[in-house]
């Protein structure tokens, strides 16, 4: 779409909140099986994505008041509407450039609609409310129909103020949001954004982390009803502001799948509350950092794997904390997330070694091993290679890997470990030692076992394992705890792959 066609609104129109519908395509069913969609979609003309020019509060601050937004949903389907809310700071006028993340030729996006001018405000900072909760109710610049032609995937909004004369900066940051569909596919991308909403600390210092009694308290919430700040775990990254955690460990996943032209669609935490949005496809794929979960996201994903389909746990720290959703105050259903209790049992010395940080939590959830094969260990953090245990493997095939030999650096900054041996089919493919701080040892372990209806769960046990995969535009290799991956390496390529392959049979 030209962005002539999205500039169309006068500077009176502009005064107010917009309404964006694009012009009516035609498209196949939301319900019809469309296996070379992605392939088409990348190959249409790229467009960069990345910020110029992002300005923090303050060289400890986590937002960027000169501009900053957010979503009123997580995901959206064709057709549905989404309110967008921005807060100017001085008020100034600015446009929304959307983008869909994937290959696109190597350039990482597509722009697929700019929006605007707008008349920029200053938008309320919310007082902190019970439970440390921070919830903007904001009123919406705009309200933008998802057009019948935009593909399920992840969608970044630039926010770009527009200075009156030309010797005056410009300032950047972005929100997210995630188109998903009901089609049938190969691929489920979950996004793990419960995740990058417990970690957020917009606007000042308020997560599911910064209470005062301790790291993993129970009765915290936070809302999505709030800009994303900056990323602020084990890497300064100032130009993901807005953007949750995806940039970091989940966009190197997007590039590459849809480069390789795999049939996959998207979707976000909270729409693994529906079975039916697991019934459609033939492999899940959890990606990055995937700690926080409602019982029922547990529920659904065991079941589905009960009923033959299969799960690639590309993560770490998977399935950790148990945290409900709950509507926003204005009633909308699942905005809100508050820490209720852990997933499994905690051995007591790990109740020992972390009696300042966790709980205390009177019962526990589900042993997270059912659906993964192992767990969150303590040492929580650390890093190390990937070490091959199982050469034989069909895993392994065509990477040349032989025992013993390692993929240097792909494990961190978190992992799985105590592996369920009791499970007759599990086999560990990979483990090896971590060192958390350069100091204290751990133990990883990288697992598959199979499913009853001969599908397979794999655990990677590594927030790293996309860093492995690809390095799009814009990317940055994080660091942490004295460790680090190399970057794509064809042994993490091929052993996905393999997944992938074997997943869609």
């Amino acid at each position: 779409m030209d962005r002539r066609d999205f500039l169309k609104t006068s500077t009176a129109a502009a005064l107010g909140a917009q309404v964006f519908t694009a012009p009516a395509a035609h498209s196949a069913s939301a319900s019809a099986r469309q296996p070379d969609l992605i392939k088409t979609e990348n190959a249409k003309p790229g467009a960069s994505y990345q910020l110029t020019r992002m300005r923090p509060d303050g060289a400890k601050s986590f937002r960027s008041s000169v501009i900053e937004g957010y979503c009123s949903r997580q995901s959206v389907k064709a057709g549905e509407t989404l309110e967008i809310f921005v807060s100017t700071a001085p008020v100034a006028r600015f446009q929304i450039e959307l983008f869909r993340m994937g290959y696109y030729d190597g350039v990482g996006a597509r722009l697929m609609a700019t929006l605007g001018p707008f008349e920029g405000k200053t938008q309320p900072v919310p007082a902190l409310g019970e439970q440390r909760l921070r919830e903007c109710t904001w009123e919406a610049t705009t309200t933008v129909t998802i057009p019948a032609d935009w593909p399920s995937g992840v969608y970044l909004g630039r926010l770009s103020t527009l200075p009156a004369q030309a010797e005056e900066p410009f300032w950047q940051s972005y929100l997210i949001f995630i188109v998903t569909d009901d089609r049938p596919a190969d691929v489920l991308f979950q996004c793990s954004d419960n995740t990058w909403q417990a970690y957020n600390r917009w606007p000042e210092n308020e997560s599911l982390y910064t209470d005062p009694r301790a790291a993993h308290a129970p009765g915290v919430s936070v809302s999505f009803d709030r800009p994303y700040g900056k990323y602020v775990q084990i890497l300064d990254h100032p130009l993901s502001m807005g953007s949750g955690e995806f940039l970091l460990w989940e966009y190197p996943l997007c590039y590459w799948l849809e480069k390789e032209g795999y049939d996959v669609t998207y979707c976000s935490n909270v729409d693994n509350l529906d079975p039916a949005n697991l019934k459609r496809c033939k492999t899940m794929i959890s990606i990055g950092h995937d700690e926080y979960w409602d019982l029922r996201q547990y529920d659904h994903v065991k079941q589905a794997i009960a009923d033959g389909l299969n799960v690639l746990w590309l993560s770490a720290n998977d399935v950790y904390m148990v945290t409900p959703f709950t509507p926003n105050g204005q009633g909308q259903p699942n905005r809100r997330l508050t820490r209720e209790t852990c997933f499994g049992e905690f051995r007591e010395e790990e109740k020992e070694a972390y009696a300042k940080v966790l709980g205390p939590f009177e019962k526990t959830g589900p042993d997270e091993r059912d659906i993964i094969g192992a767990r969150t260990i303590v040492p929580f953090n650390g890093g190390g290679d990937w070490t091959c245990t199982k050469p034989d493997h069909w895993l392994f095939a065509g990477t040349g890997m032989k025992q013993g030999d390692s993929i240097p650096g792909l494990v961190g900054w978190e992992f799985h470990g105590e592996p369920d041996l009791q499970r007759p089919s599990l086999e560990v493919v990979a483990e090896g030692n971590v060192w958390a701080g350069g100091t204290r040892l751990g133990r990883y372990a990288a697992t598959i076992f199979e499913g009853p209806k001969k599908n397979f769960v794999f655990n990677a046990s590594t927030i790293f394992w996309s860093q492995g995969l690809s390095s799009p535009p814009g990317h940055m290799i994080p660091w942490s705890h004295f460790s680090r991956p190399h970057g794509p390496d064809e042994r993490v390529q091929r052993i996905t792959r393999n997944l992938l392959e074997r997943g869609l049979r």
